[in-house]
């Protein structure tokens, strides 16, 4: 399968699910390109922006775990152009 180039915006509101996100992102490591984290105190979220080279499926499968982790929302943004 065809590689796509994705970006995919996290926001996490329940600060029990941030371990299980991060054992999640890092067992999808391979397919990350990078990751940039925002820790919002005032707001007590943090916010996650990671950029992915992977098959569809597999970027789907990502934002379906971590979308189904409580306080956690999920939405992907994907390029024009297809990964490698």
């Amino acid at each position: 399968m065809e590689n796509r180039v994705a970006v995919m915006s996290i926001i996490v509101e329940d600060p029990a699910s941030v371990e299980a996100l991060n054992a999640l992102l890092h067992g999808f490591g391979e397919h990350i390109i990078g990751r940039m984290g925002i820790p919002y105190r005032e707001k007590k979220i943090n916010i996650i922006s990671i950029a992915l080279d992977a098959p569809q499926d597999t970027i789907s499968a990502l934002a379906g775990k971590a979308g189904n982790l409580p306080g956690v929302s999920v939405k992907t943004a994907y390029a024009g152009v297809k990964g490698a």
